[in-house]
């Protein structure tokens, strides 16, 4: 095969992987927050139907594991997707 071949072959699968990549949701693994950090221990289902901690603040101060934003209001998001994090709490202050 040749060169061209190649080259076209590759220009193909980057502009395939760039046009996924705009259009796939971001999503972040999750951990489970030490709750003994935490002021609150509420959960919600996100749209996956996943079980995820509510945002909450850290009784040390430090971002607690799991978190994924830090909301405006001062607690942390421990949200899966971009999408709605912190959305009753004065929208992202900060992502991790």
């Amino acid at each position: 095969m040749t060169t061209r071949f190649y080259r076209r072959t590759a220009s193909i699968l980057l502009a395939a992987a760039l046009a996924l990549n705009g259009s796939a949701s971001f999503a972040y693994a999750y951990s489970s927050p030490n709750e003994s950090d935490l002021d609150n221990h509420q959960t919600y289902r996100n749209h996956d139907g996943r079980t995820v901690h509510s945002p909450a603040h850290s009784r040390s101060g430090e971002a607690p594991d799991g978190a994924t934003a830090r909301c405006r209001d001062g607690t942390w998001s421990f949200s899966r997707h971009r999408s709605g994090t912190c959305s009753r709490h004065g929208g992202v202050a900060a992502w991790r």
